[in-house]
């Protein structure tokens, strides 16, 4: 009997951890995505944070909510220096989803959406911060985590966290930068880069891509056989040249783009960041939840 009120004990811990740990999902979640980029290896963060919670002493937590987003953040900051040292960028890097419509714009995490609805752009400028960094200025900026919470994750002082979070701000709100508003050159510019990618005329695409230009698509396109986390000119002129023969330039929201409609039926868009003349991201989407959600015009070829 005493075995069984054991075991019994045992069941009920693990069924409160697991409703606290649900009842945190969510945020760690978000947490998760903004430090690494990649919703995949955030899944497998939030994972990880769950095991370590089964393997700790939980009587002596006092606040698993903390408790927990301090566990997450030593996990992605391994995982940030991981990818660090392989060079490596995460394979399915998606754009901030933005909110949905509806949503409470008082409930924390609503917030936490909206100040970090920026997208691809922040995706892009948070890659180039080293994992101290990005990891100081995603809790404290975007989830205001006090820097004496954040400075034994970094390792560092109070004093030189809050230097890390300064530095990564100053990239973030310098690096990402500002689109065109010259719809007509924007057109002329999709235009000339389907006309390329068509034509597999590798010059002609490389001299439309900014040194740095970035390919991000979504879970769905990835699916499709679509490229992910292609970075550099080089790289994505490679991707294209050849190729887009079915894509017809659009509208996408009011900006131009490309979409792949057979039966005029959107299956693919492709969405375009361009600054300086230079196409600097490109978006691939193929989710139909999310294709739903565009206003799309298409052009006469």
């Amino acid at each position: 009997m005493d075995e069984q009120t054991n075991n019994r004990a045992a069941e009920n811990e693990i069924e409160w951890l697991a409703e606290r740990f649900e009842a945190n999902r969510d945020h760690l979640r978000a947490v998760a995505y903004r430090m690494l980029g990649s919703s995949t290896e955030a899944d497998d963060a939030v994972q990880e944070a769950w095991l370590r919670l089964n393997r700790a002493d939980t009587s002596a937590i006092a606040n698993l909510g903390g408790w927990l987003t301090t566990v997450l953040a030593r996990v992605c900051l391994d995982m940030l220096r991981s990818r660090a040292s392989r060079r490596e960028d995460p394979l399915d890097a998606l754009v901030v989803e933005p909110i949905a419509k509806g949503a409470d714009a008082t409930d924390p995490e609503s917030q936490a959406l909206m100040a970090d609805s920026v997208g691809l752009a922040l995706l892009v400028v948070l890659d180039t911060l080293n994992p101290a960094e990005r990891l100081a200025f995603v809790l404290h900026d975007l989830f205001d985590m006090p820097f004496d919470e954040i400075a034994p994750i970094v390792g560092r002082s109070p004093t030189a966290a809050r230097q890390l979070a300064s530095r990564a701000r100053r990239r973030v709100r310098g690096g990402a930068p500002e689109p065109d508003a010259d719809l007509t050159g924007q057109r002329a510019i999709v235009d000339a880069f389907l006309a390329a990618a068509r034509g597999g005329d590798f010059s002609a695409l490389l001299a439309m891509l900014d040194p740095d230009v970035v390919v991000q698509a979504d879970p769905a396109a990835v699916s499709a056989g679509a490229a992910t986390g292609v970075r550099g000119a080089e790289a994505v002129a490679h991707q294209f040249a050849g190729r887009a023969r079915v894509a017809r330039p659009a509208l996408v929201d009011g900006v131009p783009g490309a979409v792949w409609a057979p039966g005029g039926r959107p299956r693919v868009v492709f969405t375009f960041t361009i600054s300086d003349d230079k196409i600097t991201a490109i978006e691939i989407l193929a989710d139909p939840g999310r294709l739903a959600q565009l206003d799309l015009a298409i052009h006469d070829d």
